[in-house]
This record gives structure tokens, sequence and C-alpha cells, in this order.
């Protein structure tokens, strides 16, 4: 995908929460926070921060790319959450379900057979670290668009092969620029970055680009499970 450079707001999302007096209404109603004190105000915070952090993003906007000599080869770190699973591209099945009118069970060389989408993006860690990768793949909105999500659909979970989970809003799915990637840097997918297929995206830290995906479910509501990190106290939203 070939998109015309756009000009950078002068005012970043943490800039502006910063200067507008949101940011300690964010740390207190954040996911960043200790579980326990999560577990008290989460239900009641969700709803603003979700409003306020989808103000701010513009969900649809595409993000500026960046040139095939400012990719960083050796700069994306690899973080493991419990193992690295080695999946059979040939036994592979990418499972859609949820509430769809046309539930999918999709092979790699099917998803492989969808319009190929190639961007070069800045991946950022929450840890304090940041990389220019070029990632290849499908996007979401037409795997979505396969799955035909009902009217009331808000928010798409992903189940990881390791066992890791996590959820993201229906929006941000839907982004133009959120892949699912089985190319890094014009090359097939390398195992400990998550092959055969991983989420590749420059509106969410690293954290929320789940690696080894195995199955999508979209739903109309937020479970109390929203991922892993999630769950910890980390940001749901998570948007850059």
């Amino acid at each position: 995908m070939n998109l015309i450079p756009i000009k950078r707001p002068q005012l970043s999302r943490r800039q502006f929460i910063k200067v507008s007096g949101l940011s300690g209404m964010s740390f207190l109603l954040g996911g960043c926070g200790t579980p326990l004190f999560e577990d008290i105000v989460g239900k009641l915070s969700e709803p603003l921060n979700q409003k306020v952090e989808a103000l701010i993003l513009n969900p649809q906007k595409p993000v500026p790319e960046f040139s095939y000599s400012q990719i960083e080869p050796e700069a994306l770190l690899i973080n493991s959450f419990r193992y690295t699973p080695i999946i059979d591209k040939a036994k592979y099945r990418l499972i859609v379900n949820g509430e769809v009118n046309n539930p999918l069970s999709l092979s790699f060389a099917e998803i492989q057979s969808l319009p190929l989408t190639s961007m070069i993006i800045r991946h950022v860690c929450v840890e304090g670290w940041a990389a220019i990768v070029q990632w290849g793949g499908i996007r979401l909105q037409e795997i979505v668009a396969l799955a035909q999500p009902k009217a009331n659909v808000r928010y798409v979970y992903f189940q990881s092969a390791d066992g890791y989970y996590s959820s993201w809003d229906i929006a941000s799915s839907l982004h133009p620029q959120t892949l699912l990637a089985y190319q890094k840097n014009g090359e097939p997918l390398p195992v400990e970055n998550g092959a055969p297929l991983r989420l590749a995206s420059p509106i969410k830290l690293g954290y929320k680009q789940s690696k080894w995906i195995t199955q999508i479910t979209l739903a109309s509501q937020l479970l109390s499970s929203r991922g892993y990190w999630e769950d910890q106290g980390y940001e749901w939203f998570a948007g850059l």
C-alpha cells in the first residue's frame, strides 16, 4: 500500500492529554494502576477512557509511513510471552467467530490468496524502544468483512497459540493500516516474530500486537478478561 504522506499534527496524543489537564484523570482512571484499583474503578472508567482516546486517535486517519531506506532490521527486539510456538503452516487455521453471520476457518494459503498490503511503520514498545519495520499481510478489515459482523459488534478479541490474549476496539481493528502480517521486511515472517500470522499497526503499542494468532472473536461487550497485560494493569486502549 502506497500512502501519500500527510503532515503530522502539531500536538501528539500524549501532549494533548497533558496540556488539556487530562493526564491526572488518565492516570487515575486508566489501566496502569494496581489490579486491585483496576477492579474497583475499571468498569466505571473504561467508557470515558475509550471515548477520550478514540476522539484523539481519529481511528481511520492514515499514519505517515517511512521509506525503505529507513528500515531498522536489527532494532525489532524479540519479546516472548511463555514460549515460542512452532506452527505447521500446512495445518494452520485462522478461526474467526463470535457475533458474525459468516464464521471463518481460513488456511494459511487462503489468507495469502487475499490482497497483499505492505507498509513501513514504527513499532513502539511500552518498554521504551522502537523499530521501523516493513510489514506485509492482509488488512484485518478485510477478514472482518468476510466474517460479516453483526451491527452491534464493538470489540475484537485475539487468541494466540502460546496462550497470549488481547482485545481491541472495532474502530482500531478496521483502521486501514492494521494488518494481519505474514511478512517482515519483504521476507516470510520469522517464527520468533509471530509466524505464521501476527498483528501489526502504527496506532497501537507493541503489547497490543499479538503474535501467533489462531483465533479472532468479534463481540458487542468488553469482557473482564481484556488482555494478558491489560489484566495486569496496563492501559487497555494503548493507542499512539
